[in-house]
């Protein structure tokens, strides 16, 4: 028996579902149009005191008038940077309420509200970001350390043998605006200088979009054993179409090559130049390195993804380091979609803290394990790298949404090793263990057991040791805890 679809039942469930779906419209509608109102009032806002900045500035102000002028231009950057994360948060907000509404009113109510709400003008991906890249662009012309003549640095072939690809110029600074727009460039730039004479250059890769938008930086192999970062630079810039990009993309794929050509973690003196940050310019040579590569690469970044991996011995999940009370890298962090997310404000010395100083919001992300590519965490660490990039509208593509939930620990801390030996650790990456199980063993060389470890407390497994070879303050295991509070200041001593 069948139900005919002019019954009075389905007449009734008609009205009901029309009755209803016009109530979502009205309300929805409404509250975009509110939203609208608040945004527009800040935008103009903005725009009048951007304009009054630009007509202050001139060449040669005094200083206690430029540091002022600084002040004030950093403060709308600030604003703006909170009002373009006002708009993409709405933005995705009234996406996921339209694709509810359709799984509940019926396929259509999305493809019929979007449109209007993409004519507001806090849903136009262009409207709240030209101003917010025009007083950046201030920033960097008014404030620009002048490039000296000469930079660039003949580079002759190796060789005489028939190369691919043609010979890679040599600056000692990065002027990202002497760049093409729409092309990626490629360079080397010169930190410091060898026995011989000869710079020490770390490669860099330039991709200027056709279209207004963010710098973003991306550092690879800064520990120079750590290699994931490199492959995933390789693809992100394989797949780029410059002409639909929004903004700048720099990446350094071995920002630390002299540790790179010794397959080693430090500097060629085994310094980590990750705890030398931001270096001295008159200094040993790697603190030297360091400060170059600062102020010669990084300070022209205005977001920072620095890639990494575990240390020799060691495995970790796929995570990300990221001070979680400030809201730029806390979504930065999550839209990685890492296993795990650690809170943490960055030791000292980090490149994570210098550009986090300089104003530039910076996470690390850990991709895996140290001396190789690993495949699996390489794809699905490029896949967060795309989905940043996206949400900053500089990328066309959507958002991939993970299909679980990242573990957020609001601290972690390692596990030592109090006597030496054969070293077992038994919970697998990623995995949960309670307070007072058994996590890892140490054994002499005749195979009898010297010491049990225990977990202190609930926590999710972020890395462990692997070398069975274990001496005396060996870390056996890092363990994150999600107890909810986060700290203004926490550092787990990761080395």
């Amino acid at each position: 028996m069948s139900i005919c679809s002019n019954s009075p039942s389905v007449l009734s469930q008609n009205d009901e579902k029309d009755s209803s779906s016009d109530a979502f419209r009205s309300s929805f509608l409404e509250q975009c149009s509110k939203v609208n109102a608040r945004y527009q009032q800040q935008h103009e806002d903005a725009c009048s005191k951007l304009a009054v900045l630009e007509k202050k500035w001139a060449p040669g102000m005094p200083e206690p008038e430029l540091q002022n002028w600084k002040a004030e231009l950093t403060s709308l950057i600030t604003q703006l940077e909170i009002l373009s994360d006002f708009a993409q948060t709405n933005i995705m907000a009234s996406r996921r309420i339209l694709e509810k509404a359709d799984a509940v009113l019926g396929q259509g109510t999305a493809q019929e509200l979007w449109p209007e709400v993409s004519k507001l003008s806090f849903a136009s991906l262009a409207g709240d970001e030209l101003p917010l890249h025009k007083a950046r662009a201030v920033w960097r012309r008014c404030t620009a350390v002048p490039v000296s003549q000469g930079t660039l640095v003949d580079a002759e072939p190796k060789s005489r043998a028939q190369r691919v690809v043609q010979p890679i110029p040599t600056l000692t600074e990065l002027d990202i605006e002497s760049f093409p727009v729409g092309k990626i460039s490629r360079v080397w730039i010169a930190l410091a200088e060898d026995g011989m004479g000869l710079p020490i250059r770390v490669p860099v890769m330039i991709a200027r979009g056709a279209l207004q938008g963010p710098i973003v930086g991306i550092t690879a192999a800064l520990h120079g054993n750590e290699l994931n970062g490199i492959p995933l630079i390789h693809r992100l810039f394989k797949d780029l179409d410059t002409q639909t990009l929004h903004g700048t993309l720099v990446a350094v794929p071995v920002a630390n090559s002299p540790g790179y050509l010794l397959s080693q973690r430090g500097y060629s003196d085994g310094s980590d130049l990750n705890r030398m940050m931001p270096g001295k310019p008159d200094a040993s040579g790697p603190q030297v390195y360091a400060y170059n590569l600062i102020q010669r690469i990084v300070r022209h970044f205005e977001y920072l993804i620095d890639l990494h991996t575990a240390s020799r011995g060691r495995i970790n999940s796929l995570y990300v380091r990221a001070n979680l009370r400030d809201p730029r890298t806390a979504r930065m962090a999550r839209l990685q979609n890492p296993q795990i997310i650690v809170h943490n404000t960055s030791p000292g010395g980090s490149l994570r803290g210098a550009a986090m100083n300089l104003g530039i919001p910076a996470i690390t992300v850990e991709i895996g394990d140290p001396s190789t590519f690993n495949e699996t965490y390489v794809k699905n660490a490029l896949i967060g790298v795309t989905n940043i990039l996206s949400q900053m509208t500089m990328l066309p593509d959507q958002e991939t949404p993970s299909d679980y939930e990242p573990v957020v620990c609001s601290r972690s801390y390692w596990i030592f090793a109090k006597s030496g030996g054969i070293l077992t650790v038994y919970p697998e990456l990623a995995t949960w263990v309670r307070a007072g199980d058994l996590i890892a063993t140490v054994k002499n060389v005749f195979g009898d057991v010297e010491e049990e470890y225990y977990a202190p407390q609930d926590g999710v497994i972020v890395g462990k040791h692997v070398d069975p070879v274990c001496q005396t303050g060996n870390r056996i295991l890092h363990l994150g805890v999600a107890d909810g509070e986060l700290q203004a200041i926490v550092d787990d001593g990761h080395m």
